[in-house]
């Protein structure tokens, strides 16, 4: 979870592979962007054969890899073809190979920061406000045909169970659990009925299987903190239902990493109202 093996190591390795073969044969532009990719799928095929990380893991890396490789085939090749001197040549290639070793030891130091984010997901509801507020307070057990298969269930992220209430009011321990020993205690801290539920959340023991260790939720990388239901009276009695939820992001690479973390919880929200909403205007 560093930059220098996130940005650098596709770098070089785009760079290596374009910087030898222009060297034995003349590639084209073309070859120059797209050739890298093959290195670097393999490296990813093998990282997964040998379960050196999940696929969830592989997903979000592979985009900016990728582009990173291509971006190091492009350099590697402008090296190769346009700096004459062999001695020039040479040290922009140790340049590169050497740059993520010397790198990586400090650069979470000077790079690494925390970040807290939010999402929101909106959904109209044929319901009451009422009716609606009955089925978030308490999630009954959730069928597997309530929930629509999306991108973050088929890369394995683990699907919603059920979320019981110890009581009513604030400070109601909320325990909402999912598949795989995946599950949150969250204690209700706004509490208008009808209007909002306001919690906050603390990821309970997550076995090891569950999440990769660079995505686990309550980990050094991420966490989510806090989440609010809040209900909006529409004109002719349905109900506007608001879902928002609260996260802290450390990495080297917020920029990056928040488009996937916000991509994966705007997803599961949006997968938690449609249940939501089709118990509301069926039940």
């Amino acid at each position: 979870m560093t930059l220098s093996f996130v940005g650098l190591m596709p770098f070089g390795l785009g760079f290596v592979t374009i910087f030898i073969t222009e060297n034995k044969q003349r590639q084209s532009y073309v070859a120059w962007i797209f050739l890298p990719w093959i290195p670097m799928l393999a490296a990813l095929l093998a990282t997964a054969i040998t379960l050196l990380e999940g696929a969830i893991c592989i997903v979000f890396f592979a985009p900016l890899g990728l582009l990173l490789a291509s971006l190091g085939g492009v350099f590697g090749g402008v090296a190769a073809r346009y700096i004459h001197s062999p001695r020039s040549r040479n040290a922009s290639l140790a340049c590169v190979m050497v740059l993520p070793v010397l790198l990586g030891p400090w650069e979470h130091s000077v790079l690494n920061e925390s970040q807290l984010r939010s999402v929101e997901n909106v959904i109209d509801i044929k319901a009451s406000p009422e009716t609606v507020w009955r089925n978030i307070e308490r999630v009954p057990a959730i069928q597997k045909q309530e929930l629509p298969v999306t991108w973050t269930h088929r890369i394995g992220f683990p699907d919603p169970i059920e979320a019981t209430l110890s009581h009513e009011g604030v400070g109601g321990i909320r325990n909402a659990s999912f598949e795989r020993g995946l599950a949150f205690i969250e204690t209700v801290d706004t509490w208008e009925p009808s209007q909002r539920l306001g919690f906050s959340i603390r990821a309970g023991d997550i076995p090891s299987t569950t999440l990769d260790e660079h995505v686990t939720i309550g980990g050094p990388y991420f966490d989510v903190l806090h989440g609010e239901y809040r209900l909006e009276t529409l004109p002719g009695g349905g109900t506007r239902l608001h879902l928002t939820s609260h996260q802290r992001l450390s990495t080297d690479f917020n920029w990056y990493a928040h488009l996937w973390t916000e991509a994966v919880m705007s997803d599961l929200q949006h997968r938690i109202l449609l249940v939501i909403k089709h118990r509301s205007e069926t039940r």
